[in-house]
């Protein structure tokens, strides 16, 4: 790869060894991908749950961050993913001490490296969404695809320890979503209805993301005509992520690089599948297994303040048999409790946990500890992942989920 005079000194180790090993780090992955050189990059969002971490993972951060070098700390805004807990509901979820000594070493590490702990994977809605064009290095494969459709911005996946270096060195290897020639659209889809709740958004996001089935397929979407919200976008891109491996899509007439086909060059490809309400409703009964229900989770993403508002005017006046579990951001869940939607939810039995992500916080030890099996969620992408913990998912609306919170049955 080409370097300039200061990614030469780092690589020299003329700003100390923690920047080359950072460095030497992304020509690692710049020369694998075929980058020719580097791109600056003004944020970065590291996921570094302990759970994928491990004990050899932290030992490593704490080692970085334990380095004399003065040059140890982040030169751009570096945020966090979710954590693998909320400390104040780690009893209730059955989780053990050596889980949360991991995840109080590894905050730890991350705040002397001067990472701010957002614990976020909305951070598009919370903290600071990328503008058009602007090169990032994120990680959430959720908050990737969002950055790069909905806001245009430009980021490829960034593997853990690739996003903290791009935060200590301030740029990435030059390649793949990064490039011009990348963006464009290589499948076209038709669709022919509007999504009416989130969990459809997220099925037809599931669609035609194991359609497509290829981080470097770029889906053009046709048909959406009527501007979906972000809550709506969110889903839909999560899911199209997480059962395709996705990291940009194009909705034409929505999102920023598209509004015409022709800007992404979709008018020159054939239509690959039309998408119908059947097909969603195919994916979701998928799912559909058995009725019994031994929790309802509302995560992955974490919830917005309008989805929180609307589970706590679906709580309201009930008496939840199961455990439901409503998921949201730090920056997020003081504006819930003073809105009085946290105390809606509570009253009615159900539990708003913040800064964790349920699927990257030792799922399987908190089924086994709490005897959860059967689980439901309005959350596509949430459904695609826990089967590998060990649970029976199921998807359905918001409004489903919590009535079988209340009657312990998925009708």
């Amino acid at each position: 790869m080409r370097l300039n005079e200061e990614e030469t000194a780092m690589l020299n180790g003329e700003q100390g060894s923690v920047l080359q090993r950072a460095l030497q780090h992304q020509l690692a992955v710049g020369d694998f991908f075929g980058a020719v050189d580097f791109v600056p990059v003004t944020q970065a969002h590291i996921m570094a749950d302990t759970e994928s971490l491990g004990q050899a993972g932290v030992v490593w951060l704490e080692g970085l961050s334990d380095n004399s070098d003065s040059a140890r700390s982040v030169r751009i805004p570096t945020i966090t993913d979710p954590r693998g807990t909320d400390f104040g509901m780690a009893n209730e979820l059955g989780q053990r001490d050596w889980m949360l000594e991991l995840e109080r070493r590894t905050i730890n590490a991350f705040e002397r490296l001067g990472v701010s702990m957002t614990d976020t994977c909305i951070n598009y809605q919370t903290v600071l969404a990328a503008t058009r064009g602007e090169h990032v290095a994120f990680g959430d494969t959720g908050v990737v695809i969002y950055t790069n459709s909905v806001c245009g911005a430009r980021s490829n996946f960034e593997g853990g320890p690739s996003a903290l270096a791009a935060g200590l060195t301030g740029r990435t290897p030059r390649y793949g979503f990064h490039l011009d020639e990348h963006r464009l659209a290589t499948l076209r889809f038709e669709v022919d209805f509007i999504p009416q709740s989130l969990n459809e958004w997220g099925a037809l996001g599931g669609v035609i993301g194991r359609a497509a089935g290829n981080y470097w397929q770029v889906p053009v979407i046709e048909g959406i005509r009527a501007a979906p919200t972000s809550d709506e976008l969110k889903h839909f891109g999560a899911a199209m992520a997480s059962f395709g491996s996705i990291a940009l899509f194009h909705m034409v007439g929505v999102t920023p690089e598209a509004q015409r086909i022709e800007d992404v060059g979709g008018h020159r490809l054939p239509i690959h599948q039309r998408v119908t309400r059947n097909d969603i409703e195919a994916l979701t009964a998928s799912y559909a297994v058995t009725s019994e229900v031994d929790v309802v989770v509302f995560s992955a993403p974490q919830l917005s303040l309008y989805e929180l508002r609307s589970l706590a005017e679906l709580c309201d006046g009930r008496q939840l048999k199961v455990p439901l579990l409503a998921v949201t951001s730090p920056q997020v869940a003081p504006d819930s409790e003073r809105f009085g939607y946290t105390r809606r939810i509570e009253q009615a039995g159900g539990a708003v946990l913040s800064g964790m992500c349920f699927y990257q916080s030792y799922a399987r030890e908190m089924a086994e500890a709490k005897g959860w099996k059967t689980l439901a969620t309005n959350s596509a992408k949430l459904v695609n992942i826990l089967g590998g913990y060990g649970y029976t998912p199921m998807l359905a609306s918001m409004e489903k989920c919590v009535e079988a919170a209340e009657t312990g049955e998925l009708r």
